[in-house]
């Protein structure tokens, strides 16, 4: 039967402070609290003594000095792993931005710091370096001691502000607009400014895609030279969507950085429908 934590605290506490110097030396036990601190070279790290505590209640008495050993050499090891990071990385936190990505699956999304972006994308937090970079799993994130991540949605839309803005033929009739800032891998998280690049746009909307991480493509419906996009509840149709779809499933097909092939209808204040794919 599971021991309340108050009552193993003390004890362990002390078997933690013995067994210290023993199995990591230089480590110290700060009991205002609870945390083991860890020195690595210039840094240092604490970790709480949470998990050996629960580790303690749950396991008979005699069992808690190998317990306690296990622990410091397991939690000691994550701040040598999680210290090396930062001796490769210098400060993480500068480094992480929002990559938006297709919707994953629970089981792809599971491991990673990712929020829903939508019914169709996830945005996935990345560590923004060429050779140590990647999602930000929830493991690594604990190690780094990384949280209250808000501030990086607004830091990667800061990314590609200076994205360029242009009207190109798409059509004999019709124009695609192209907002592109060309290596970028962050221009889908432009999804959340969609008026801003159509403020042309009525209650039929635009089409719209991001067929790579550096160009997002928009076609304002109802514009000159074409129909109006439909009702509130179904897409009826449009002469350009056949080729927007097209250019987008090429972009697409032939990008090194790939985000969806899809084309999607955008209209103010409403959800967004997936047309094409």
């Amino acid at each position: 039967m599971d021991m309340p934590i108050i009552e193993v605290s003390g004890r362990v506490h002390a078997l933690i402070e013995d067994l210290l110097p023993a199995v990591f030396p230089g480590a110290s036990f700060d009991a205002p609290t609870a945390r083991v601190v860890f020195p690595v070279g210039r840094y240092a790290r604490g970790v709480s003594t949470w998990t050996a505590l629960e580790r303690c209640a749950r396991a008979p008495a005699e069992r808690w000095p190998r317990l306690v050993e296990d622990w410091i050499r397991e939690a000691g090891d994550l701040v040598v792993l999680s210290i090396a990071d930062i001796e490769l990385l210098g400060d993480v936190r500068d480094l992480l931005r929002m990559r938006i990505v297709p919707r994953l699956s629970d089981a792809e999304r599971e491991p990673l710091m990712a929020v829903r972006a939508g019914p169709f994308f996830d945005g996935v937090i990345v560590i923004d370096h060429p050779e140590y970079g990647g999602p930000l799993t929830r493991a690594r994130a604990h190690l780094l001691g990384l949280r209250r991540l808000g501030y990086v949605v607004p830091r990667t839309h800061e990314e590609v502000a200076d994205a360029d803005v242009r009207d190109q033929p798409l059509t004999l009739r019709e124009s695609v607009r192209v907002v592109t800032k060309p290596g970028s891998r962050y221009v889908p998280v432009l999804l959340t400014e969609i008026a801003r690049f159509v403020p042309e746009a009525g209650p039929a909307g635009a089409l719209f895609s991001v067929p790579t991480h550096d160009t997002m493509l928009l076609h304002v419906l109802g514009a000159p030279g074409g129909s109006a996009g439909g009702s509130a509840g179904a897409f009826s149709g449009h002469a350009v969507l056949p080729a927007f779809a097209q250019v987008t499933e090429e972009m697409h097909a032939s990008s090194g950085d790939p985000c969806a092939p899809t084309t999607f209808w955008w209209r103010p204040g409403e959800a967004m429908v997936r047309l094409r794919s």
